[in-house]
């Protein structure tokens, strides 16, 4: 099966082209700020320098282990997914549940394994530049010499492994669950356990973590961590629980006519599998909400107090600008990567409705449809995880519920996740019906 594995990769790359650049890029985020632990452990520097070198890669690179397993993790889901006649045709061919995964499995870290290799030498210029941004800003000693060593090499490698390897595992393992109807229900189950305990745990742990900012003081260093991390575990039990909500809202939705009924019909047969669509889109529009509001916040009330910003205080801005523009690209790239593959996916669909009548423009207003309401859903998840970390905060550091500076924020962050979802959507689908449906709905060969 291995063997099976290294040929169908060598065959078919293109399949795995969106595993490997999730891989490709979660390689490079961590290998450059896990750089900077290399960096303050070589001789000559100084401690102040060395603590914020060692902040920034800790905090972080903790973010960007999360976000990578999440985004190989969408992306293979769905590329098992796809695979399903081909995977039940091996096992009817006699190849066990337990070579099937193998199989997928070995595939998945070959090709993480490819993109960790090809992100050392963007790994090693970010950290570069990263380093100079930190100097330039005076949070690091000007002799500070740039250091990539084994702690960024081998982290970037381990961890990229390591989460393509446990995603694999999962997305294969529910394509295999099993052959009897009640081996599948008891699975089903579960599968929805673990789901919910997953639902729960972030749920009471983000509202326990949100509630722990009012037991802070104004001026704590420490202030803006809790209702940070809580908003993003929010944002995870929220969009966990998105396809729940979406069944209550499609159950609601008067949406009639050649493109609104199918639209909610299609997403009510398809909402079990819009977690890989639901859980980026709502974690980028609450981390980003948040930390970008929390972080105003905490700017005007240095500037109201007429106090220059400590180098403490600045460590945290590049922090939090650093993690956003992680978050931005991460979940930008899980997005679109998970919209490609599913709307790719539908190819055969597409050609089907076609061919009973309808034409393309309806079949785009049936995926604009659909987009549209992912998005709303979405950002109404988003929203409400951030508000609960930007009213603690904000309470706590100014004695006002709400920020000053109004939604400013809060409408660019919708802005970019609706023009990445309704665009990515849209495009896909043009450029899936530009095939001839007699040949879309055809067997592959």
């Amino acid at each position: 099966m291995l063997t099976l594995a290294t040929r169908s990769v060598r065959q078919r790359p293109g399949r795995f082209a969106a595993t490997l650049l999730s891989a490709f890029l979660g390689a490079a985020i961590i290998m450059t700020f896990n750089s900077m632990h290399d960096t303050a452990g070589a001789p000559g520097v100084d401690s102040v320098s060395a603590e914020t070198l060692s902040t920034a890669a800790g905090v972080v690179g903790g973010y960007g282990t999360l976000l990578v397993f999440f985004a190989v993790a969408s992306t293979l889901t769905v590329n098992v997914r796809q695979r399903s006649a081909e995977i039940e045709l091996l096992r009817c061919s006699g190849a066990t549940p337990a070579q099937l995964k193998r199989m997928v499995v070995g595939e998945a870290v070959a090709v993480a394994l490819v993109g960790a290799l090809l992100a050392i030498g963007p790994a090693m210029l970010g950290g570069r530049v990263l380093l100079d941004v930190f100097q330039d800003s005076g949070q690091v000693a000007g002799s500070v010499d740039y250091t990539f060593g084994p702690i960024a090499l081998y982290s970037g490698l381990d961890i990229t492994v390591l989460a393509a390897a446990g995603a694999a595992f999962l997305a294969v393992r529910r394509a295999t669950g099993g052959r009897s109807r009640s081996r599948s229900r008891s699975e089903s189950r579960s599968w929805g356990r673990g789901r919910r305990f997953l639902v729960l745990g972030s749920l009471v742990l983000g509202a326990l973590s949100i509630g722990t900012t009012f037991v802070l003081s104004p001026t704590d260093a420490a202030l803006m961590a809790p209702p940070a991390y809580g908003a993003i575990l929010l944002s995870v039990g929220l969009a966990l629980l998105s396809p729940g909500l979406l069944r209550a809202l499609l159950g609601r939705l008067p949406l009639t006519g050649p493109s609104g009924y199918p639209a909610v019909r299609g997403l009510r047969v398809r909402v079990a599998e819009l977690a890989g669509v639901m859980v980026p889109l709502t974690l980028f529009i609450g981390m980003a909400t948040a930390t970008l509001q929390m972080q105003g916040v905490e700017n005007d009330a240095i500037h109201a107090a007429g106090v220059p910003k400590s180098v403490d205080a600045k460590n945290l801005e590049t922090l939090n600008l650093t993690v956003v523009g992680i978050i931005v690209v991460f979940s930008c790239i899980m997005l679109i990567n998970s919209l490609y593959a599913a709307t790719t996916y539908r190819r055969k669909e597409f050609g089907q409705q076609r061919l009973a009548g309808a034409t393309p423009g309806q079949v785009l207003g049936m995926v604009g449809i659909e987009s549209l309401v992912l998005t709303v859903t979405g950002v109404v998840l988003g929203t409400g995880a951030a508000l609960a970390g930007i009213v603690s905060f904000t309470t706590v550091r100014t004695d006002a519920v709400l920020p000053e500076r109004g939604p400013g924020v809060w409408l660019g962050v919708v802005a970019v996740a609706v023009a990445v979802t309704m665009g990515t959507s849209l495009v896909t689908a043009w450029r899936v019906l530009r095939t001839p449906a007699i040949n879309a709905v055809a067997p592959a060969a």
